[in-house]
């Protein structure tokens, strides 16, 4: 696509009809009707009940960040956690609506919404029937609507790459500057959000040079050698990036504004680094600092952590069949659709298109390489192959409706049978998998549902919530209590100043006598209890610790509201001391409830004060 060039004028012309189309229904293009209609339901399935869903761990973790910045107006690139996108426009939405499981994924529910209005961009490259269908999959596929409904960083990649993709295409098409400046945008937004944007453009030039292998191919029986072939694609690109030097001098440009506005260090002390800090007092050698730390420290921080930190050090296959287990469950339609549209439209007709083999050599190579470098085993990497994989996806569902059209026309049963066969099993299930597997389920326990990632709580811990929020609001002291070796660590804090220089505090860059980070509370094991940290943070609560019988004996007195113990395992050979009983006899007269803080393995009892149990949780237990 973006370095090869079609040698007929079908591209140019349907390119040319497509920007100057005219008004054909009340005022407005059919197709543009029905992609928007497909827009607006995307955002209404995702923005549907987008509260409920109980914090996964990791929003949990980078929620708390968040609100820590909000709280100090500190922030400082820590690769641990990713990108700063969330920080900056969550950070907004905090402060204007409050901090909610709702505001928290407002956004990305938004931008996965909008993104099926992407696919009009390749309505000169796609029949009509398929820029619909496009749509309809970026809408529907049930693990992108899972994870369009998830605080994470991955689907703003994918949802900005695509539409990257999209600019680039009208780029080469149209040349046009503000596709060029569109497409910038679009990768520097997707690098603001997560760093694995960076394999992006690595898969796209694979992708292309399979694109120039389909020339040489093509090009095979020909009068002219390859080598002369290749020579004019060179010499063209060089021409081209010559003439258009301006263009992208200032795209670069772009690209590292974004780059500096999103990674550049906060520091709510105005004699400190901070970007905001530099730009108020004209300080020029802060600014510089403050450019310094958001390009040159903050790829050192990438770097030391996830390329040459051991992070992606494991097996493969387990991590490619658990790639392949989502698949199967939340997009298998979508794949088999992909690899039908993709054999079809290379093996039919008298040329495949550039569009559809390079987005599913894009999807196709993803699946192979996330298992490559991805940290843990999660669902959510296969949103990078998925988003590509619903163009060709798009043209093999289109097929099909061609096919039993056709049957149709020709009044033969068996050949609309088929076709009316495939559709509604395929339709079957993406509704089947979507309503299940984000509406019904979407806190599933281990086994129920595979687009549910392990640190998902795997119960609905909403009732013993809504009591921690009524004591925060109307207690005094210690609103919850934390006790036993899970949940305690018995740390203290370290320092509340988050930002040293411009850099985290906990950064490796940071002399060690200025190094640490207070993780509230600090005498919780504090990766242990998330996401509880996210939701003490956000009520106000008051969490205290107990690591002993002795402490929690003390701590009784002031009959906290809300106490929080591990579950006790018997089978747990390291579980010896029966920390639940020691809770429950300590506060025989609260009622109790138990949940799963992950999808298995971490019961946890919330134990409740009779004046804070209320109708609104109705699931506890009262004592016996």
């Amino acid at each position: 696509m973006a370095t090869v060039e079609d040698d007929d004028s079908t591209t140019e012309s349907a390119a040319q009809r497509s920007e100057s189309a005219l008004p054909t229904w009340f005022g407005v293009d059919r197709l543009v009707l029905v992609v928007a209609g497909i827009a607006a339901f995307a955002l209404f399935a995702r923005f549907l009940f987008l509260g409920e869903r109980i914090a996964h761990w990791d929003e949990g973790r980078v929620g708390w960040w968040i609100l820590q910045y909000v709280h100090t107006g500190d922030y400082a690139y820590r690769a641990i956690i990713h990108g700063p996108f969330y920080h900056h426009v969550n950070g907004v939405l905090f402060s204007v609506f409050g901090a909610t499981d709702f505001w928290m994924r407002a956004v990305v529910a938004l931008l996965g919404g909008l993104t099926p209005l992407a696919a009009l961009g390749l309505r000169h490259r796609l029949q009509d029937i398929e820029v619909a269908l496009l749509a309809l999959f970026l809408t529907a596929n049930p693990l992108l609507l899972y994870y369009s409904r998830f605080m994470r960083g991955d689907p703003i990649v994918a949802f900005f790459m695509f539409g990257a993709v999209v600019a680039f295409v009208r780029l080469i098409d149209f040349q046009q500057a503000r596709y060029l400046f569109l497409g910038v945008a679009g990768v520097a937004l997707a690098l603001t959000a997560k760093e694995n944007a960076l394999i992006y453009p690595v898969t796209w030039i694979g992708a292309l040079v399979l694109l120039l292998d389909h020339r040489l191919f093509l090009a095979r029986d020909g009068e002219r050698a390859w080598t002369t072939i290749c020579k004019e694609r060179v010499v063209g690109l060089i021409y081209g990036l010559w003439n258009w030097a301006h263009w992208i001098l200032l795209a670069t440009l772009e690209f590292f504004a974004i780059i500096v506005f999103f990674y550049g260090p906060r520091d709510g002390d105005p004699g400190d680094v901070g970007l905001y800090n530099a730009i108020g007092q004209g300080d020029l050698g802060m600014f510089v600092t403050v450019v310094d730390r958001a390009i040159v420290g903050s790829w050192k921080e990438f770097y030391g952590l996830w390329i040459d930190g051991g992070m992606s050090d494991h097996a493969y296959i387990p991590y490619l069949g658990d790639l392949a287990e989502t698949l199967g469950y939340g997009a298998l339609a979508l794949v088999v659709f992909a690899v039908i549209g993709f054999v079809v439209d290379r093996y039919s007709g008298e040329r495949p298109r550039d569009l559809v083999a390079f987005s599913f050599y894009c999807g196709f190579v993803s699946v192979l390489g996330y298992p490559i470098v991805t940290d843990i085993q999660a669902p959510w990497a296969a949103l990078h192959a998925v988003v590509p994989l619903a163009i060709p996806a798009a043209v093999g569902l289109g097929l099909v409706l061609r096919w039993g059209r056709d049957a149709l026309a020709e009044d033969d049963p068996v050949g609309m049978g088929a076709a009316a066969v495939v559709v509604i099993v395929a339709v079957s299930f993406v509704v089947g998998m979507g309503v299940y597997g984000v509406y019904l389920a979407p806190q599933a326990q281990e086994g129920e549902n595979a687009m549910v990632q392990y640190a998902q709580p795997g119960d609905d811990l909403r009732p013993a919530l809504d009591s921690m929020e009524m004591a925060a609001a109307a207690n005094e002291g210690t609103d919850v209590l934390l006790y036993g070796d899970f949940f305690v660590d018995g740390g203290t804090n370290a320092t509340t100043d988050f930002v040293y220089d411009g850099y985290p505090r906990d950064s490796q860059l940071v002399p060690k006598d200025e190094r640490g980070v207070t993780l509230a509370p600090a005498c919780a094991d504090w990766f242990n209890a998330l996401p509880l940290p996210w939701y003490f943070n956000k009520s106000g609560a008051n969490v205290s610790c107990a690591d002993s019988s002795f402490e929690l004996e003390d701590a009784a007195e002031s009959e906290p509201p809300v106490v929080i113990v591990r579950a006790h395992d018997e089978n747990d050979e390291d579980d010896q001391e029966n920390e639940e009983a020691q809770a429950r006899a300590q506060f025989p007269e609260y009622w109790t409830a138990t949940y799963e803080l992950r999808t298995y393995g971490t019961e946890t009892v919330f134990l409740i004060h009779p004046d804070y149990v209320g109708e609104v949780n109705a699931s506890a237990t009262p004592p016996e």
